[in-house]
């Protein structure tokens, strides 16, 4: 019994002695803990107040969109993306830029805005409509090859159809029908026969010449 207690005042002894020599690296330790906890915390705080300050100017761009106050758009656009570039509210108000010049006919300015929010996005949604929306410019300036790149760079899921499409647009554009059929067509697979524009792809489909095949076989006939 005896024995016992002199193991355990030993242990105690040794963890008072262990403890006094190590205060000093004990307390830093707490200390830095506590820092990060604390820059942790201020950092998340930070973020919200970005990501805050972000919408408030995004949804005053999006009312001068609807008074048709461009230029005053162009600006909130403009001051996104210089101050909060890592926000997907700067993605947005770049693809509401490229509507802008779309509509006034500038697919340079169109193309510049979106290959910025193609960029800039981090969130896999965003960067497939944007890199979508840029191939349609880049279809729209005759670029159909770099359109193609872009295409298969994409996030895959989610656009699977429209995604598609521009693909058979940009191979029309080449001059390879037989492929762009078979994009049209993989374009329907992934639409729903409901699907307002399941239409607008059959007719494009339709208006694609007769594959060599199917005229070689109409002929020996």
């Amino acid at each position: 019994m005896a024995f016992e207690v002199l193991d355990e005042h030993e242990q105690g002894e040794q963890v008072q002695k262990w403890l006094r020599e190590n205060a000093a690296s004990i307390l830093i330790g707490i200390g830095l803990g506590l820092l990060l906890l604390f820059g942790w915390q201020q950092w998340r705080t930070h973020r919200a107040q970005r990501h805050m300050d972000a919408a408030v100017q995004y949804d005053a761009l999006s009312a001068d969109v609807t008074k048709k106050d461009y230029d005053a758009a162009k600006a909130i656009a403009a001051r996104l993306k210089s101050d909060f570039a890592d926000t997907p509210y700067a993605v947005l108000a770049a693809m509401r830029e490229a509507d802008i010049a779309t509509e006034r006919g500038d697919t340079e300015a169109a193309h510049n805005a979106l290959d910025w929010a193609w960029q800039h996005a981090g969130i896999d949604a965003l960067k497939a409509v944007a890199g979508l929306n840029l191939v349609r410019v880049e279809i729209a300036q005759t670029k159909a090859q770099d359109a193609l790149d872009l295409l298969d760079k994409l996030p895959k899921g989610g656009f699977d159809a429209t995604a598609a499409e521009l693909r058979g647009d940009a191979l029309v554009a080449l001059g390879h029908k037989d492929d762009a059929r078979a994009a049209y067509t993989d374009a329907l697979t992934h639409l729903d026969q409901n699907a307002p524009n399941r239409s607008f792809v059959e007719m494009k489909l339709n208006d694609l010449p007769a594959t060599a095949v199917a005229s070689v076989e109409k002929k020996g006939s």
